[in-house]
């Protein structure tokens, strides 16, 4: 299921916020770049936004907002990734990732029990596409073989994950800062998701 988007109108009237606030939350990296969706309507082109997110953002930004500057909040919702070390149980603990997926990850990948960015990235990837039942088994270990190969390439990189089936036979393709793409009719996507989002996700849980 999509995620429901809001309008910028209706976002607007609902968070009870000016146009100038919103961007100015917007330049200051408060509210993330992608988040910002264009579509095209009948009046022409509109923005919109992932409701819930945008909504708890905002709220977070207001309550907040009296006791930390812009730029201390910015530090806040944007962590400094590159730094960034997590214990295998801490991932648990702030759902990121549950334990049967975990322990799945680690066997496959043979790697400790602490949680660079990078890591964590591809153990929240498997998670969201195997609880959500797109992709079996087997699948992940290919996945994860393409987010390990490409570690260098998807950091601050538009980067897209792909899978595909064709005649029962699985692909994976990593999509960096492409637009569009088109296979041939016999084939079926049956997981496109965008690693920018994930990030966003994951950064989410650790304010």
């Amino acid at each position: 299921m999509s995620e429901e988007l809001i309008s910028k109108k209706d976002l607007l009237d609902e968070a009870g916020i000016s146009y100038g606030q919103l961007y100015r939350w917007k330049r200051k990296d408060l509210i993330p770049e992608e988040w910002f969706i264009r579509k095209s309507t009948f009046t022409g082109q509109e923005t919109f936004f992932p409701k819930r997110k945008i909504l708890d953002r905002i709220n977070k930004i207001q309550q907040m907002k009296e006791n930390l500057s812009l730029d201390e909040l910015a530090d806040m919702f944007s962590p400094n990734i590159a730094d960034l070390l997590l214990e295998k149980d801490e991932l648990v603990k702030r759902n990121i990732v549950s334990t049967t997926v975990l322990d799945y990850y680690l066997e496959i990948e043979k790697g400790g029990l602490t949680f660079n960015f990078s890591r964590l990235l591809e153990v929240y990837v498997l998670e969201k596409l195997l609880q959500s039942g797109e992709i079996n088994l087997e699948e992940g270990k290919m996945l994860l073989q393409v987010l390990v190969d490409n570690k260098a390439l998807i950091k601050q990189k538009k980067a897209e994950l792909v899978i595909t089936r064709k005649l029962g036979v699985s692909s994976c393709l990593l999509l960096i800062n492409t637009e569009n793409f088109h296979f041939e009719r016999s084939t079926k996507i049956v997981a496109q998701l965008s690693l920018m989002a994930c990030m966003e996700e994951i950064k989410s849980k650790l304010v």
